[in-house]
């Protein structure tokens, strides 16, 4: 089996004594070449690389942003494509081991968050020939198109993500504590008033002054420390896409909305003021004034439109 290993140096939770392990086990089950990541949009170069020259394996030793990259990369996302014609079946495979500071796509896979674990868990799947065929997410804005494993994001969410990436910029490191104190310092400044996001689509009735909205293609959605946080917890790799929509972002609102969200659920949050889908195939998010857009947790900038649509068995997942 030949695999390309794609590393990320600047991975959170990784040192280079634990790549170097990580990598040897990894030598032992696969053939393997070592590609060492070094700029944004480098992991989505290099997998497509991979694919184009009939690797079995793409894997990924980082974060979900890397994770992320190297699945764009298998679907050829980058080629101005509006979807993918080919099945999971004719790329290569995905194997992830989690280096990051959420690593929300590999966990939600059920592996475990230490990289060490995870790997071994990884390993029985080589040994048994364990797969799992998952579905994507994919957005389209402009003339852009980026599919997405695990959720986007427009509003308040995507800015609390600008405001870490700023200071990642900086050289401190993104950890749960920083996200939650970002997200409570920022939620004093955003705005509460004037809502400006409808949601449409052909089997969607629109639905407005939405302040926040969540994208799910799975479930949790992210994770404070090890718990995680579910506001679309029917979300899965398996069905179309999941929203939630917040109509409200006052104080009483909130309150009442955390406690639900928080922790492994079966039942979706409950009260007015929330827009919710299920097992959508598209909709589209409109915007009276540029808001703020993430991406599997990485900022992509401000938009206007967004149109999602669920891609269902898209890769191959070593799992």
């Amino acid at each position: 089996m030949r695999a390309m290993l794609l590393v990320n140096p600047k991975a959170t939770s990784t040192n280079q004594r634990t790549r170097d392990v990580l990598i040897g086990a990894l030598s032992a089950t696969m053939n393997i070449k070592v590609e060492e990541t070094a700029y944004r949009g480098h992991a989505t170069l290099l997998s497509r690389k991979a694919h184009a020259s009939g690797y079995d394996v793409v894997a990924v030793l980082g974060g979900d942003g890397t994770i992320n990259e190297a699945a764009n990369g298998l679907l050829d996302a980058e080629d101005g494509k509006r979807g993918s014609d080919g099945s999971a079946t004719d790329r290569p495979a995905l194997l992830v081991i989690p280096g990051g500071s959420a690593n929300v796509f590999a966990r939600a896979l059920g592996l475990p968050n230490s990289p060490v674990e995870a790997a071994g868990a990884v390993l029985e799947a080589i040994r048994d020939g364990r797969r799992r065929t998952v579905g994507l997410g994919q957005a389209l804005w402009g003339d852009e198109s980026r599919y997405f494993t695990f959720c986007s994001g427009l509003g308040y969410d995507a800015e609390v993500i600008r405001a870490v990436e700023g200071m990642r910029g900086t050289g401190r490191k993104a950890t749960p504590t920083r996200y939650v104190n970002t997200a409570l310092n920022h939620y004093l400044s955003t705005d509460k008033r004037h809502a400006a996001m409808t949601v449409a689509g052909p089997d969607v009735p629109a639905a407005g002054n939405i302040f926040m909205a969540v994208i799910s293609n799975t479930s949790p959605w992210t994770y404070v420390g090890s718990r995680p946080v579910c506001p679309t917890p029917w979300a899965s790799f398996e069905t179309g896409l999941d929203l939630l929509g917040l109509q409200r972002l006052g104080l009483p609102s909130m309150l009442r909305l955390l406690p639900q969200i928080m922790g492994v659920r079966d039942t979706l949050p409950a009260g007015p003021h929330l827009v919710q889908l299920h097992d959508e195939r598209e909709f589209t998010l409109t915007a009276e004034r540029p808001v703020a857009f993430q991406l599997d947790g990485d900022y992509l900038g401000e938009v206007e439109s967004v149109t999602f649509r669920s891609i269902p068995n898209a890769l191959q997942v070593l799992v």
